[in-house]
């Protein structure tokens, strides 16, 4: 009677409905193996894009760090002048001239995405005009800083040496106009594994310049700000002697006169993303202004400049993420598909 009753539980022959719904799950699973494995291997491309973006984000900016860590050795005024004039100064025409450089990066991109090869070389140059321009312009902050500290009631002691460090610090300001368009141009090339190579090599070699002019030559704060000149133009150097000398034959053509051409409209394009991304950068290092009217103003400035440095080197890794991303999308197809 148990076999009799499980064989009308289980009939011979499937129903349709039985067969359909069999047939379905055997397709799911090849779908789902399917997708998991394009998931993973787009991933890994996206990586591979992304990965040394973060890479050269975090090792430049270290050389900053490494820089406010050997101050931090010869004094809390000295500590307190560089961190001032890094994460205050600084961040201004960093901000500025990192947000009018991602102009750059979305006309590089369409360029080399439409195989408009020799725009890329001529979008840099007018690239390079306009941010140097503008880098002149913001020069009366690094030459003034000490009498504008003072004016809005910073302790002279701390402005005088701010003012000090921040002229010395003329030079680092200065490469942030061929730094990040260079970055920008190797980038949407997919050409990021030379970016990693110059930036590893230009920190492992601020590492070292640093160490022998604050410990071998003791030359002070003012060594230590020319470390920081010496390795950001030693990394621009490498970035260009790359693109110009044969790395990029097909975006690099030499430089031309058209890079003159259309420099308002250039500039127009680049004004609004220079403004968003300075006041992004900048809003919440004006804790570094209010903490010079508190009690122990050295130390106050140090401990929130090392507090805002850390929150910085973190945000490196989703800003590297975020330039690697959109590197990917518009030129990931053309290269890798």
């Amino acid at each position: 009677m148990d076999t009799i009753h499980q064989e009308e539980d289980h009939p011979l022959i499937p129903s349709s409905s039985d067969q359909t719904l069999h047939l379905n799950r055997e397709q799911q699973q090849p779908e789902e193996s399917n997708l998991i494995s394009k998931t993973w291997v787009e991933s890994k491309k996206l990586w591979l894009v992304a990965g040394p973006s973060i890479f050269s984000r975090v090792a430049m900016f270290s050389m900053t760090v490494i820089t406010q860590a050997f101050a931090g050795h010869l004094g809390d005024l000295n500590l307190a002048a560089i961190s001032f004039v890094t994460t205050v100064i600084i961040s201004i025409t960093f901000g500025f001239l990192l947000g009018m450089a991602s102009a750059l990066e979305t006309l590089c991109g369409q360029a080399y995405g439409a195989k408009q090869y020799h725009k890329l070389g001529i979008y840099m140059q007018r690239s390079w005009i306009i941010l140097f321009f503008c880098s002149i312009v913001l020069l009366p902050l690094f030459i003034f800083a000490a009498p504008i500290l003072k004016l809005i009631g910073q302790p002279a002691n701390v402005a005088d040496q701010t003012g000090l460090v921040a002229v010395w610090l003329i030079p680092f300001h200065l490469s942030f106009p061929f730094q990040f368009t260079l970055q920008r141009f190797l980038q949407s090339q997919l050409k990021t594994v030379v970016i990693v190579w110059v930036s590893g090599v230009a920190l492992a070699v601020h590492v070292l310049v640093s160490w022998v002019f604050v410990y071998k030559l003791r030359v002070g704060i003012v060594g230590t700000a020319i470390t920081l000149d010496f390795s950001w133009w030693l990394s621009v150097l490498g970035l260009f002697v790359y693109a110009v000398c044969g790395g990029c034959p097909l975006s690099w053509t030499g430089f031309s006169a058209q890079a003159f051409l259309g420099l308002w409209d250039f500039f127009k394009l680049s004004l609004a993303s220079g403004i968003m991304l300075l006041l992004e950068n900048f809003y919440y290092r004006i804790l570094i202004i209010v903490s010079g009217y508190l009690h122990n103003t050295e130390i106050a400035i140090d401990a929130l400049s090392i507090c805002i440095s850390i929150f910085v080197w973190e945000s490196m890794i989703p800003l590297g993420f975020l330039a690697g991303t959109g590197s990917w999308n518009t030129t990931g197809a053309v290269k890798l598909d």
